[in-house]
């Protein structure tokens, strides 16, 4: 019997080129979520739209800790998170409720990850969110929103709230949960993350100062850096320079994602 672990035979002759391509670069992001040390055993989820006219969508083989994900184990669901054709592996469907709402909500929403780190769940408890007071946060914080807890998210009705608060930007920080973001691409989705997660953990290491000890930024170099941050060349520089550096890293240390 075919198990999860097991390749699927033949895929990438099976499928589109350019779901091949999304297949690769989702597992690698999901190789570099745990390299990072960013996952949280098999929960949390990252999934991309299949380009094309349907609206499908790869996620992980919930039996797969992040470290197994390969091109070809990812798994094949339309919107409602069920999956598509007679592939091997277990689908959260619970797991994509949250993804499901922004996808759907959103054209440019081709990306989301969804983590559940320390520093993010810690940053998430803090009255004041995330504070600009870190080069690393103010390229994050006029992208962040906030949505407050409801429980684990498994409830339907949630969705219309997630992708109200949301709105127009690209990070979410679930409150007493975690972090999310979305992308045009993966490599933007995990830039933002990267960005996210980096400045919640510079957060959580100054607030040992007390937060009165700390020196809050001049609001024009906060605004200064926003508007660097939205300008075209930080998508460049998120595609066609940190990613593909990602990958060759990756190349070398854990080439197994593109099988």
């Amino acid at each position: 019997m075919t198990t999860s672990m097991e390749q699927s035979p033949g895929l990438r002759e099976r499928v589109s080129s350019e779901e091949w391509t999304a297949r690769v670069h989702l597992a690698a992001a999901y190789r570099l979520v745990a390299h990072y040390g960013w996952d949280d055993l098999i929960f949390t989820h990252l999934s991309a739209r299949i380009p094309g006219p349907d609206h499908h969508f790869l996620i992980n083989d919930f039996t797969l800790m992040f470290e197994e994900i390969t091109a070809s184990n990812l798994i094949r669901i339309d919107v409602d998170g069920e999956k598509v054709g007679d592939q091997p592996g277990l689908v959260n469907r619970a797991g994509f409720i949250i993804h499901s709402a922004v996808h759907a909500a959103r054209e440019d929403a081709q990306v989301v990850i969804h983590l559940h780190t320390p520093h993010g769940q810690a940053v998430s408890v803090m009255k004041e969110g995330l504070l600009p007071h870190t080069q690393t946060a103010m390229i994050a914080h006029h992208d962040v929103a906030y949505h407050d807890h409801e429980g684990i998210a498994d409830a339907l009705e949630e969705r219309e709230r997630i992708v109200a608060d949301l709105g127009d930007r690209n990070a979410l920080i679930l409150r007493n949960h975690g972090t999310l973001t979305v992308g045009r691409s993966v490599a933007e989705a995990f830039l933002r993350m990267y960005f996210l997660e980096r400045a919640c953990e510079a957060q959580v290491l100054m607030m040992a100062a007390g937060r009165d000890q700390l020196n809050d930024p001049p609001p024009e170099a906060v605004a200064t850096v926003a508007a660097q941050v939205r300008s075209p060349q930080s998508r460049m520089v998120a595609e066609q320079v940190a990613w593909p550096a990602l990958l060759r890293k990756l190349d070398r240390i854990d080439p197994g994602y593109r099988t």
